[in-house]
């Protein structure tokens, strides 16, 4: 009874009082259960996905917001709590660190919860914890922002919104319309880095675009101006339009290398090498699409004949073409010297 009187008046002190009203042994437990939560907790973030892209000054930005975003070592995009508090303009709550509270308040008002999807409501209740620059971190799924503003549009087409949430349905809406430019995840590995290191079957999208499975024979592709400058700047002489082999290897390397990320090497997937012959069935370039991937060959080729007109020396024209269109591949840079 009186150890307990004891701890009540202990604990009414002041501070400094408390401080000094406690034995040597209070001391010690209060100091060995203050080290074991902060090991517990470090040992528990220890153990939570990681960020490996993403920091406080590389947000997403979407017009005049800027939304911090992370790709973690799993592999999945997030957007942090006060990050989606941004995008719709709202207010931290109270009762959760992060805002997650006002998040499942405002999704759970009578305007917007009929319209919140399934995916919507697990999402906010099982919010992802990870690590961030050494510390503990609340956020989301990416995909959380275009599911709030589906729920937020379809209450306000119902026209069940008050007045104090019309905001947010703007804000919705300007959300809405980046999206669909993009796509919120391009945008989050965009901000983040993660898309110089997404894998090939990220890149299989792009090269859709590009590279056609059907063939298309299209004429006199390449100029043969842009060849015969080419012969100048080597200081070689020109027989009639006939190549020497080494002229291919300046082709991938100066086209289609450069063109956009792992054209060549599909190309050559798709073009093999006869194995008897050592040449290729076609002419790589019959496998480009008409609508993105020979428009985008022809473009590049005349910009190149400019290049070339104006260049002086084959290591001058080299450079410039260096400069303005930057490798995409993994191709060796060709030396400067190499001969018929």
């Amino acid at each position: 009874m009186y150890a307990m009187k004891d701890a009540q008046s202990i604990q009414s002190m002041g501070g400094e009082a408390r401080k000094k009203a406690l034995t040597q042994e209070q001391r010690s437990e209060i100091a060995r259960t203050a080290a074991m939560a902060k090991w517990e907790k470090a040992e528990t973030t220890q153990k939570l996905p990681k960020a490996t892209h993403g920091s406080p000054d590389r947000p997403l930005r979407i017009g005049n917001l800027e939304i911090p975003c992370y790709v973690l070592d799993n592999g999945k995009r997030v957007i942090t709590q006060g990050g989606v508090l941004t995008a719709f303009t709202m207010s931290p709550g109270t009762a959760t660190k992060g805002g997650g509270d006002r998040i499942a308040n405002f999704v759970n008002t009578k305007s917007v919860n009929p319209y919140a999807s399934n995916e919507l409501r697990d999402m906010i209740i099982n919010p992802i914890k990870f690590r961030a620059q050494g510390s503990m971190a609340y956020g989301y799924d990416a995909t959380i922002l275009p599911e709030i503003c589906d729920a937020v549009l379809e209450a306000r087409k119902a026209e069940t919104l008050n007045h104090q949430q019309e905001h947010i349905a703007k804000q919705a809406e300007i959300l809405v319309r980046a999206f669909a430019r993009v796509g919120i995840i391009a945008l989050v590995d965009e901000a983040t880095g993660y898309q110089e290191i997404r894998d090939r079957q990220a890149l299989a999208e792009i090269l859709k675009k590009y590279i056609d499975g059907e063939l298309y024979k299209w004429t006199e592709t390449f100029p043969i101006a842009l060849y015969k400058e080419i012969f100048r700047l080597k200081g070689w002489e020109w027989n009639n339009g006939k190549m020497p082999q080494v002229v291919g290897h300046y082709t991938n390397d100066l086209v289609y290398d450069r063109l956009t990320k792992g054209m060549l090497e599909e190309l050559k997937r798709r073009n093999p090498r006869d194995e008897t012959t050592g040449r290729r069935k076609h002419p790589n370039y019959w496998l480009l699409t008409p609508g993105v991937g020979y428009p985008a060959l022809n473009q590049r080729l005349y910009e190149l004949l400019g290049m070339a007109r104006a260049s002086a020396t084959w290591e001058t024209f080299y450079r410039l073409v260096d400069r303005t269109f930057p490798r995409m591949g993994d191709t060796a840079r060709l030396p400067f010297t190499e001969d018929v």
